[in-house]
């Protein structure tokens, strides 16, 4: 051992620096690590040191009791009245399990509001843990197309249930949608979920321009901005269609709503061009052509003959709307035509409503453009329920399709051009956003 450490030693001082690296390389292979701590420097204990005295508040603590309390259990469930109900079903769908509020929603004068009159009232309800009601709310139209809705709150209070009625106004929200045609126009603003009011709005603006029965497109796209009327935070309805773009066979059809100062407000192009014209496309809001004008194999009598008007396939009951202002020249019975309607116009023309269900106007009476007047049926010469539309000058028949193609709208005042262009360029984004969105959702 003696004789080795000799040897080592003798190494060492031959080959200092061999040596170190090769021990380096061992330490290293067998993962020997060393570290070096180097000194603290001696003059930081030559720093001033200073010391800082400050009082601390303890926080309260609260009682072990109160901690323990438990927290409040509300829940909020939402429906609508159905036509068959009573306050017992109303309030199990609504998770109420409550005797006392059953029978005051049934004996107090108020809360019987709830289910009277038309069905589909907005209803929400606010229970317990105890599936106690604790408070409930309802909301609906008033019977006049107003810009306010009504208010049924029910509460219980520490002298039991209350129940007052409010009326209260809308809040106008903006909401955008857009869609592509694949068969339809409908059935595009069914799949984009286009309100029903709104689609019919849409229909009627662009139809001056847009033969939507022989012009129609799969790939046509359309674009909408309109307004919500919501009753605290809810849409109970949808008021006007606010601006439009529709495109079709590549082409762009625009169009929004300005209201000029002291005037009623009107569709203008994004120019500025009025689009209300002197009669409506259609005296019906939804429905198909069933047969066009012209010559046809007659369902009834056989062979060809003219058909001197359109039929607008459609259900029974179907509201029927007055093309344009005018004057109800006869309303009753007639022949073929069943019930019957005809509307003098001005410039000696007349429009003529067959196979009504119902009459709702009289003779002499003075009715304005999309004013109700009927609803469709099947009577007289008829084969199944639809609407025979006419349209006449001088007493001539013409195609009624053509009939809102031939009335151009006035441009907008040259003192409201500013105004105008302003509200226009708010609409083009809006549109713009529309698109962009649905697009956006799409992929």
């Amino acid at each position: 051992m003696n004789e080795l450490a000799r040897q080592l030693l003798s190494t060492l001082q031959r080959y200092p620096k061999r040596f170190m690296g090769g021990l380096g390389a061992l330490l290293l292979g067998t993962g020997v690590t060393a570290f070096g701590i180097a000194p603290i420097d001696d003059g930081i204990e030559q720093l001033p040191v200073r010391q800082l005295v400050e009082a601390v508040q303890p926080t309260t603590v609260a009682a072990q009791d109160a901690l323990a309390a438990p927290v409040p259990f509300v829940l909020f469930r939402s429906d609508v009245t159905r036509r068959d109900d009573n306050a017992a079903s109303l309030l199990q769908r609504l998770g109420v399990n409550d005797t006392e509020a059953s029978a005051f929603l049934r004996r107090d004068a108020v809360a019987q509001a709830l289910l009277q009159g038309p069905a589909g009232k907005l209803v929400m309800a606010e229970t317990g843990d105890d599936q106690r009601l604790q408070r409930l709310t309802a909301r609906w139209l008033p019977s006049d197309d107003s810009d306010s809705y009504r208010r049924l709150v029910v509460e219980r209070t520490a002298a039991g249930l209350t129940a007052r009625t409010e009326t209260a106004e809308f809040t106008k929200a903006v909401r955008l949608s857009s869609g592509t045609v694949r068969s339809s126009l409908f059935a595009a603003t069914d799949a984009a979920r286009l309100p029903d009011g709104i689609a019919s709005q849409l229909a009627d603006l662009f139809s001056g321009e847009i033969d939507f029965r022989r012009d129609l497109r799969a790939g046509d796209t359309f674009s909408v901005v309109y307004e919500a009327l919501e009753a605290d935070g809810e849409v109970l309805k949808y008021g006007r269609l606010l601006s439009a773009e529709f495109v079709n066979q590549g082409k762009s059809h625009q169009m929004l709503w300005f209201e000029e100062p002291g005037q009623k407000g009107a569709f203008y192009t994004f120019e500025g061009q009025s689009l209300r014209r002197a009669f409506l496309a259609s005296p019906l809001a939804f429905s198909r052509v069933s047969s066009g004008y012209g010559m046809r194999f007659h369902p009834i009598s056989g062979g060809r003959k003219a058909h001197l008007g359109v039929d607008y396939a459609a259900p029974t009951g179907t509201p029927v709307r007055s093309v344009a202002d005018g004057v109800v020249e006869f309303a009753g019975w007639q022949r073929g035509y069943g019930n019957v309607i005809h509307i003098q116009h001005r410039q000696n023309k007349t429009t003529v409503y067959a196979h009504l269900s119902r009459i709702d106007v009289r003779k002499g009476q003075r009715v304005g453009q999309s004013d109700r007047i009927g609803a469709v049926g099947s009577t007289g010469a008829s084969t199944g329920p639809h609407l025979h539309f006419e349209f006449k000058v001088a007493n001539q028949h013409q195609d009624p399709l053509n009939i809102a193609r031939n009335n151009e709208g006035l441009p907008i005042s040259s003192s409201s051009r500013k105004a105008f262009s302003q509200v226009a360029g708010a609409m083009r984004l809006k549109l713009a956003s529309a698109a962009t969105l649905v697009q956006a959702s799409a992929d």
